[in-house]
């Protein structure tokens, strides 16, 4: 219970951060995706099912506020966190390698995805401009916010972990 509280709390407070502060910070007017950082986190330190059910919330979220279809960031941002829990047995906690790689990777298949279904289908055919104006300016600022980002949310898996190992011990005496 304590560990839903928690992700309610980091994605809540992450998605509020995103929608106003870093929209305020906005390098032309491109903010980082603090969600998709938290999706891909939890994705790869907790698993697939886990990494799942926080892509569904953090996308429901952004579609509810911003998106023009419901359900269609929840899937994709669902997949994403999927996706990532399958790097489950490679994460080591010392090695931050693997997350920049996993995060960066994703943020860049989430804006392709955007791209695809918001402009692609719609017959709009800049990819460049797409590409040098959204994607990479928004996978560069993503990554510096990552850094200091995954930290923090690592330290509070590890307590939630030591917490949880805790209380099953002593369940078992």
């Amino acid at each position: 219970m304590r560990r839903k509280i928690v992700l309610f709390i980091i994605i809540t407070l992450c998605f509020i951060l995103q929608s106003t502060v870093f929209q305020s910070l906005a390098l032309a007017n491109i903010a980082p995706n603090l969600l998709i950082i938290v999706v891909s986190s939890f994705g790869f330190m907790r698993g697939r099912k886990e990494g799942l059910w926080i892509g569904f919330f953090c996308g429901l979220l952004v579609d509810i506020f911003f998106g023009f279809y419901l359900g269609g960031y929840a899937l994709l941002y669902m997949y994403i966190g999927y996706l990532n829990g399958f790097f489950q047995k490679r994460f080591y906690p010392d090695d931050i390698k693997l997350p920049m790689i996993l995060i960066g990777s994703s943020d860049i298949l989430c804006n392709l995805v955007t791209y695809i279904m918001m402009f692609l289908l719609r017959s709009r055919f800049h990819f460049w401009y797409y590409l040098t104006s959204v994607i990479i300016p928004e996978f560069v600022y993503t990554m510096v916010i990552t850094i200091f980002l995954y930290f923090i949310l690592l330290k509070i898996n590890q307590s939630l972990e030591e917490n949880e190992k805790r209380r099953a011990i002593k369940f078992e005496l």
